[in-house]
């Protein structure tokens, strides 16, 4: 695949998929390139490329060719919460007493998926611990199912992009870097920083987490927030003062892609990611 050049200096802007979910994904790309965005975040789901078609190789292959006319680059993710279970978000998780066999198979469909589609990381996430489960035997679980997952990354050259993510197990940076210790520090083990997450729940300031996170970071997304409400926001449109992170962001050399994650707004999805676009090229300007 080959992404559109972006001038020296300048952020890769993108926008995640799962915030266009009346679109087909074909319509998706093409709004977000019309647009002047230089990535998309493929969240993996029924609507957008299922990851368990059975008809997948051949629509990875379309779907390389299409991103590559576009000149998009592309983030693979893996946060659709109702992907495995209709009934429970985001479980079962590598955690789970039963059912983590299906999250491990999720995750190594995904890396072979970026694989083929050139993207060069897969996000994940922890989702929730299982109740009544000790702290102790969740980080096990979530070791060795990460361990599992990193021998296909490694196999594919794809590396791992772990979120924090609010009210889940690994909710901070911190707790992501403790999972990469125990881990043994592998080179394909990054962190995804979600800026509005990081706003949300971190007791660091907003700014340190991107420095704490900057050694590893393979993926950011973003959006507004409020402090202690899990709420994804326009941006403008709730706390975050967006200039310092953009410059911040820039400071630390981060190449990757700076997609807008706006769940909420699929029946206005072409204006919200013209507006996003619009406010973060003015907010990088600043």
């Amino acid at each position: 695949m080959t992404p559109a050049p972006v001038p020296a200096g300048r952020l890769r802007f993108g926008f995640g998929t799962n915030g266009f979910t009346c679109h087909r994904l074909d319509d998706v790309l093409t709004v977000l390139a019309d647009l002047g965005y230089d990535s998309v975040g493929l969240t993996l789901d029924h609507g957008h490329l299922d990851p368990f078609a059975p008809d997948l190789p051949r629509q990875v292959d379309r779907l390389a060719r299409r991103l590559d006319h576009l000149g998009l680059a592309v983030m693979v993710e893996t946060g659709a919460p109702y992907l495995l279970d209709p009934w429970h978000k985001h479980v079962p998780t590598l955690m789970s007493a039963t059912g983590s066999h299906s999250r491990v198979d999720l995750l190594a469909r995904a890396v072979r998926i970026a694989a083929g589609l050139g993207a060069p990381a897969v996000h994940l996430c922890s989702g929730p611990a299982p109740e009544g489960m000790s702290e102790d035997e969740a980080w096990k679980r979530l070791t060795g199912g990460c361990e599992e997952v990193l021998d296909i990354a490694r196999e594919h050259g794809v590396a791992l992009g772990f979120e924090p993510e609010p009210y889940m197990f690994v909710d901070t940076v911190a707790r992501v870097l403790e999972l990469r210790r125990r881990l043994g520090h592998p080179e394909h083990f990054g962190v995804t920083l979600d800026i509005g997450h990081a706003h949300c729940v971190e007791d660091l300031p907003l700014l340190d987490c991107v420095e704490t996170a900057a050694p590893y970071l393979v993926n950011v997304q973003i959006e507004d927030m409020r402090r202690g409400v899990h709420e994804h926001l326009e941006l403008g449109a709730g706390e975050i003062d967006f200039p310092p992170v953009l410059a911040a962001l820039k400071a630390t050399g981060y190449q990757g892609p700076v997609s807008v994650e706006i769940q909420g707004g699929s029946l206005n999805a072409p204006d919200v990611a013209r507006r996003s676009l619009e406010f973060l090229k003015a907010a990088e300007r600043a």
